[in-house]
């Protein structure tokens, strides 16, 4: 499992969608409420608005 909130830039792929931070296989003991957050096409971003963790569509 990856640590919630560990990293500032993720990498995500279509398979990851519908795109939530934190991520399912995030250990979530100590993070935020679970968001949804808008991405669009190939290189979209989206930024959390409870961490900053920035995410990245790479298709």
């Amino acid at each position: 499992m990856v640590p919630a909130n560990a990293e500032n830039r993720y990498e995500v792929t279509r398979a990851d969608l519908p795109l939530s931070c934190p991520m399912p296989g995030m250990e979530l003991w100590n993070s935020h409420p679970k968001v949804y957050l808008p991405i669009v096409d190939d290189g979209g971003e989206s930024t959390c608005a409870y961490c900053g963790a920035r995410y990245v569509l790479q298709d």
